[in-house]
């Protein structure tokens, strides 16, 4: 743990965009550093083969996309200029810009987008969550060196948002090849080069001076306005609001959530909050193991966890409880989804005795011929802050009246791989940042099941209607992802949590923040304030 005083010389965070119209004040100011205070850490800084939101920050300033996607949904040019999307969404045919290049000097050419998607389509590469952005790919043929055409057998609506996220950015295919690891290197077109990285400290990027091809939703062209970018890795939240009051950090991310009233008080600073679309942050009940293998059993426990009180004791009201599988902000949520389930102490009881788990022992716990009703909550502790660590034990217990036994299992990010995918849990949670509801199929398909992705669940049953939906159009897209949003709550797959969000405390001084559409501040744009 850095000590106080340490983390506050190298504290300073990206911050958002701070007038209240999104707009920068004043002509922006070239130069500065800006350090950027992270309360949660990555293990792998490879966007490709890995699905943490951490590594989609700071990459998304090392990587380029093919097409960009605005605050307002719109797909805009990038790395191609322009694209042709057949009627059935089957061919997608890119044309890219000329005279773009890796930091490494290499060009940027359909070849090199080529590499890197049937890099990431390689089993051998494990790139679980890039793989399903990119979906059941038939073909990828570089035409020319300035043209790229992506095929599918059944259509696949979902390919440009999932291209615009940093996990599909094209790195340079000579440094991928060369590498003995990319888990802590990147090389990439972006505005910014990875000087370098360090796992449980942090990362520093310095500017690219001939970057020269944002994407068609940025402010400016040219290269970024800042010199530097200095990540740390600082999950102690005094330390990060200390920093932040002090004025030696421009912005922190994960306001604590009992001083967030405090920091909009400041009129130095304020807070910008943005709900992330996508899968809420929700525990994952495995269904193929234990006494969540029970319909009823995983019924009882959703029906037994106080998400709404819970979510205000971690969180002192700075989020909003969850009501769906999907956060409000994604396309297609359905917001009958809530009238369905929720906070139900009689009718936990109710299914915990259909069940068998009718006894109890001395210390309330239900059994069943002599087995205790516990169940595992295993989860990375340095993706699990302090607030969440509240959060987790009011759930604790919430769920103990109901007769459950719940453990709290803390491991690091290789123990969670590994206990994952050997099927040692019985729950365990994230959430997961997409505009696309495709986003369903990343956490639900029984061909993400761990170690192949993120199907905690180890559902199966939606299989179906996932891989329709895909390539559905309009209202009936809607009815299916629909349909799935039902059955992950009423089979009790998932009880959702907190709808998350990112909360930037920051700076007046720091401006020119955009937000991409996963709620993650854009730092090409930004500057610091003379």
């Amino acid at each position: 743990m850095l000590a106080a005083a340490a983390a506050l010389a190298l504290l300073a965070a990206g911050g958002p965009v701070l007038a209240a119209d999104n707009q920068p004040a004043g002509k922006p100011a070239a130069g500065g550093t800006l350090t950027v205070g992270l309360a949660s850490d990555t293990a792998i800084i490879d966007p490709s083969i890995t699905g943490n939101s951490i590594t989609a920050l700071i990459t998304r300033n090392l990587v380029d996309s093919l097409v960009g996607q605005a605050e307002d949904n719109r797909f805009t040019p990038w790395l191609a200029e322009r694209w042709e999307v057949n009627a059935d969404n089957t061919v997608y045919t890119f044309h890219l810009r000329r005279g773009v290049t890796f930091s490494d000097g290499t060009s940027v050419d359909a070849e090199a987008v080529k590499f890197n998607f049937d890099r990431i389509l390689d089993p051998k590469t494990t790139s679980s969550y890039a793989k399903s952005l990119l979906g059941p790919v038939d073909s990828i043929t570089a035409r020319d060196p300035a043209t790229l055409v992506i095929a599918y057998k059944q259509s696949f609506a979902p390919l440009l948002q999932g291209l615009s996220l940093p996990y599909l950015g094209i790195q340079s295919p000579t440094y991928l090849r060369n590498a003995k690891s990319t888990t802590n290197t990147v090389v990439g077109s972006g505005p910014f080069l990875l000087e370098s990285f360090t796992k449980g400290s942090g990362s520093r990027l310095t500017k690219r001076g001939d970057y020269n091809w944002g994407p068609g939703y940025a402010a400016h062209q040219g290269p970024a306005h800042l010199d530097a970018l200095v990540f740390r890795y600082l999950p102690e939240s005094s330390v990060r609001l200390g920093a932040l009051s002090s004025g030696q950090a421009q912005a922190i991310d994960e306001v604590p959530p009992a001083n967030f009233r405090t920091v909009q008080a400041d009129s130095r600073l304020q807070v910008v909050t943005r709900e992330n679309p996508g899968v809420n942050r929700a525990l994952f009940l495995n269904t193929s193991r234990g006494p969540f293998a029970d319909v009823r059993v995983r019924q009882a426990f959703q029906s037994a966890v106080d998400a709404p009180s819970a979510v205000k004791a971690a969180f002192f009201g700075s989020l909003k409880a969850a009501d769906n599988i999907l956060g409000p902000s994604t396309l297609y949520y359905d917001p009958k989804i809530a009238a369905g389930w929720g906070f139900d102490p009689q009718k936990a009881a109710k299914l915990l005795d259909e069940a068998g788990w009718s006894t109890r022992d001395a210390e309330g716990i239900r059994a069943k011929g002599g087995e205790r009703l516990t169940v595992r909550f295993v989860y990375d502790a340095a993706a699990w802050g302090a607030s969440d660590l509240t959060l987790a034990q009011a759930i604790q217990f919430s769920v103990k009246k109901a007769g459950f036994d719940l453990q709290l299992d803390p491991v690091d990010a290789g123990g969670y791989t590994a206990r994952t995918g050997a099927n040692d849990y019985d729950l365990t949670s994230l959430y997961y940042v997409r505009a696309e509801p495709d986003i369903l199929r990343t956490v639900f398909h029984s061909g993400y099941i761990p170690p192949n992705g993120a199907n905690y669940a180890r559902a199966k049953s939606l299989d179906d209607i996932l891989t329709k939906a895909i390539g559905a159009a309009g209202d009936e897209r809607q009815r299916l992802y629909g349909q799935a949003q039902a059955e992950i709550i009423g089979q009790a797959y998932a009880v959702p949590l907190y709808v998350a969000a990112y909360q930037l405390g920051a700076s007046r001084k720091l401006q020119g923040i955009s937000w991409a559409t996963n709620a993650k501040p854009n730092f090409y744009d930004a500057w610091l304030a003379p």
